[in-house]
């Protein structure tokens, strides 16, 4: 054992039977059609952003009026809510069938004759999946009035908007029902959260007892009993969109996330549980150091020690060999080995709305190679006892909840009123709960307000609007400047939006516009990302100011429209490429066959004939055309063809770009993939050179020869060299270095103008440039890295030797083929919105020979 470990573990022998208090819950008596192949890790993609629209409330106390909020929790509906379901075909391919668990499509019916029997019941559809499937949202409670849902929703409320009220609120304190929420599914091919989750919704709907009735009286509890039913169905970890659901938290991109992210926010849970697997051993966080440094981490890690330590003692109590003992990373693990960084899993992004969050991760396999080579009863044997841990966790987390219903309560409260007053992180002390040490002490010092401002030294008014409308749909308070304002030292137009940091979900507020921090040298190693920033990688100016916001502000709920053309009647129109969504206009003219033609700078110019087109154009994605300067228009464009071999993240984001991409591979192309129709060929996943039949070489050499090239990362890199294409070196950092760094442009004209940072994940850089190549893009100075993990080591893969070296490479290879080299990740898993139009312009100018 470690010596983190054992230090530990030392003081929790002593203590855990004081911690453990209560008693559990008593014991538990046309389908659309099947995803893609899951891909590669990255796997992450892109939402539609809303920014036509303006609607604002009247003027608010310190923007203090509730916006952000995405479904009408607040109804007068009261309860049971009993909804009639769709019920979908019986699917026999259905890959829960084989474990003996419940298929997708015995859903529906199963929770339709529950909501039948049971006045304790309701069950809503919270969203759909990528492929059309219903989320479910089932909440279990005693039944109420609609009075009696009115007063549960002020206090919601209240909780939130004033918690010094709310401390002060004697009834409140009493009789608010205590929301707990239990996420199971997320990942398709981890099935047993689902089956677990029923069996307890079965015995709280039907179950006689005195403690029972108590509990939900007391309590509601929420289930969205599978938050991925297309990766379920087709057993797989990602939706059928090939993304990770548990890695889009703060991005925001597909509709699973989007539907858990109103889910948390209309239900403010005071405990929420996201059940996993596999892990070998029941794992139950909390997690180990890193811990995120905006979490008000004394209120959430005394709960989740003590939940933890009960949730340990119900699985053991189950008896099972497999089920003896469990890990709490918090407890047992080394720093970095499962950390609660990065806000992109679902219990991390909880904690910012006030919960207690947790991973379970449920202990024996059953999926991929097991799931084929396993006999089938060997299968039902374990995915059973799979489903008696994820009951027993979810019956000692709900047990948790009601025997600490108090002082949970009392701190959601106290963490929106830290957020409210501006108080500085608290220190927590060693000693806090067993084992706290200094390896667990991390915290940030917030600033007074973030400045999103208008006008000219606005980067992209489309980015800054994409920014406003993702923090006010996650419950971050916006406010929108009436008129011209100071702050800072700096002047500031009306129409500029200001984040006051004075609100009670500060933490998500900084944890989505905040640089972030280099945390290379305080953990070894980490699960995950460790850098991302919408202030740094969206494409929007967001500036920092230290001092508190006066003037008079209107609380934000939809940013204001940003498109126009200003060009007079009658001239030409230019459109800057700035900004992902200058690139879908400039493609929706493209699929007209208007006339369109790009200059050196990268700026397109459309007709002034095309007037009627550009007035659609800039309405519908918020983009300007301004009056274009007189000159040479440059060359015309066409909508390129894109034969993209690449992970899921980036060809979401090519298409959601106008792009028409069609997928190919190693395999693809050796099959007989015609490349004869398609401009470029975009290389980072699934694509050796090498690996190709003589043909398909064959076929490739031959498009070389007239279409262009773009690639990203160590494949893209590799197919450069197989194929002779530009005279570089490509130099490769460590293997798990990830985040935001700072870039500066380089020599060449391709993708100028990408605001100064870029993120990482295994990145290269380019040396040792041919005459024919030039930097387009380079790494800043000292130590590139802003924030993230990057840490040096004695093999020269360090961000200290990648400084100054090109981080994108442009050049005419000797066969003629134009070719961009990324060594960052400009697409990656839907977040850098800020370098899509980067991507463009290099596919852009690469296929435009």
């Amino acid at each position: 054992m470690s010596r983190f470990r054992s230090a530990r573990a030392l003081v929790l022998a002593l203590v855990a039977l004081l911690t453990l208090s209560g008693a559990m819950l008593p014991a538990a008596s046309a389908a659309p059609p099947a995803p893609p192949p899951e891909t590669t890790h990255r796997d992450q993609g892109n939402g539609a952003d809303r920014n036509r629209v303006a609607a604002t409330d009247p003027p608010a106390r310190r923007l203090a009026a509730r916006v952000g909020e995405n479904r009408d929790w607040g109804d007068q509906q009261g309860y049971p809510r009993r909804t009639t379901l769709r019920e979908f075909p019986e699917d026999p391919s259905d890959k829960a069938i084989k474990l003996g668990l419940v298929p997708y499509h015995a859903l529906a019916p199963a929770l339709n004759e529950l909501q039948a029997r049971s006045d304790r019941v309701s069950v809503e559809v919270v969203g759909t999946s990528t492929l059309g499937r219903d989320l479910y949202l089932v909440t279990v409670t005693a039944p109420e009035s609609r009075a009696e849902t009115r007063r549960q929703h002020r206090w919601r409320e209240l909780i939130e908007n004033d918690p010094r009220a709310a401390a002060r609120d004697r009834a409140l304190a009493r009789n608010y029902k205590a929301p707990v929420w239990i996420n199971a599914n997320i990942h398709g091919d981890e099935w047993e959260g689902t089956d677990g989750a029923l069996r307890v919704i079965e015995r709280l709907a039907t179950a006689k007892d005195r403690a029972t009735r108590h509990l939900l009286e007391r309590s509601r509890i929420y289930f969205t009993v599978t938050n991925n039913p297309d990766g379920r169905v087709a057993g797989t970890r990602a939706n059928a969109a090939g993304f990770d659901v548990n890695r889009d938290h703060i991005t925001s991109t597909q509709p699973e996330s989007r539907a858990v992210r109103d889910v948390v926010i209309g239900t403010q849970p005071l405990v929420m549980l996201d059940e996993h697997g596999y892990t070998g051993t029941t794992l139950i966080e909390p997690a180990t150091p890193p811990h995120g440094q905006n979490y008000e981490y004394d209120l959430y890690i005394k709960h989740a020690y003590a939940n933890a330590l009960g949730m340990e003692k119900a699985v053991g109590e189950l008896g099972y060999p497999e089920t003896s003992g469990a890990d709490i990373p918090f407890r047992d693990f080394e720093p970095g080995d499962w950390d609660d960084w990065p806000p992109i899993f679902t219990p991390m992004y909880s904690m910012y709305h006030g919960a207690v969050g947790h991973t379970i991760e449920v202990p024996l396999r059953v999926n991929r190679a097991q799931y084929d080579e396993l006999p089938t009863e060997e299968l039902r044997r374990r995915a059973g006892i799979n489903t008696d841990v994820a009951e027993a966790t979810i019956r000692a987390g709900i047990d948790y909840t009601l025997n600490n219903r108090r002082e949970l309560i009392a701190d959601q409260i106290e963490q929106f009123r830290r957020g409210w007053a501006g108080e500085p992180a608290r220190e927590i002390p060693d000693g806090f709960v067993p084992g706290f040490g200094q390896e667990d002490r991390y915290s940030v010092e917030f600033p007074r307000a973030y400045v999103i401002p208008a006008g000219q030294d606005q980067r992209s008014a489309p980015a800054a609007a994409r920014l406003v409308d993702h923090l006010v749909a996650n419950d971050v308070r916006v406010g929108r400047a009436e008129r011209s304002f100071r702050l800072g030292g700096e002047n500031y137009p009306a129409g500029s939006y200001v984040v006051d940091m004075h609100q009670p979900k500060r933490g998500l507020a900084n944890v989505i516009l905040a640089d972030g921090a280099d945390i290379s040298t305080d953990v070894p190693r980490m699960y995950d990302i460790s850098g991302w920033s919408h202030s740094l990688l969206w494409g929007a100016t967001v500036d920092v100011a230290e001092q508190a916001p006066r003037g008079r502000f209107t609380a934000v709920r939809v940013a204001a429209p940003t498109g126009g053309v200003t060009a007079p009647p009658g001239a030409d129109m230019a459109l800057r490429l700035v900004d992902g969504k200058d690139v879908q206009a400039l493609n929706a003219l493209l699929a007209q066959d208007l006339r369109v033609h790009r200059q050196d700078d990268g700026t397109v110019v459309v007709p002034a004939a095309a007037r009627h087109a550009a007035l659609a154009a800039a309405d519908r994605f918020g983009v300007e055309f301004t009056r274009a300067a007189p000159g040479d228009r440059g060359p015309l464009l066409h909508r390129p063809v894109i034969a993209a071999a690449a992970a899921a993240d980036e060809l979401a984001v090519l298409r959601e770009l106008g792009f028409e991409v069609r997928p190919v591979s190693t395999a693809v192309l050796s099959g007989g993939f015609d490349l004869a129709r398609t401009d470029l060929l975009y290389v980072s996943s699934g694509l050796s050179y090498s690996g190709l039949t003589p043909e398909a070489r064959t076929a490739v050499d031959t498009f070389l020869a007239r279409g262009g090239v773009v690639t990203r990362g160590r494949t893209g890199a590799s197919f450069n060299s197989e194929a002779g294409l530009l005279d570089v070196r490509a130099v490769a950092g460590r293997a798990d270095a990830n985040g935001v760094v700072a870039v500066a442009e380089g020599q060449g004209s391709v993708t100028a103008g990408t605001g100064g940072h870029a993120f990482v994940y295994s990145p290269i850089w380019f040396t040792e440039l041919g005459p024919r190549v030039s930097a387009e893009q380079v790494y800043g100075e000292g130590n590139p890295l802003v924030a993230g993990h990057w840490a040096e080591d004695d093999s020269g893969r360090g961000p200290q030797q990648a400084a100054g070296e090109a981080a994108v490479a442009s050049g005419v290879a000797d066969r003629g083929t134009r070719t961009v080299l990324f060594g960052t990740e400009p697409l990656f898993r839907g977040h850098p919105k800020g370098s899509y139009a980067q991507v463009a312009s290099a596919v852009l100018w690469a296929a435009g020979r």
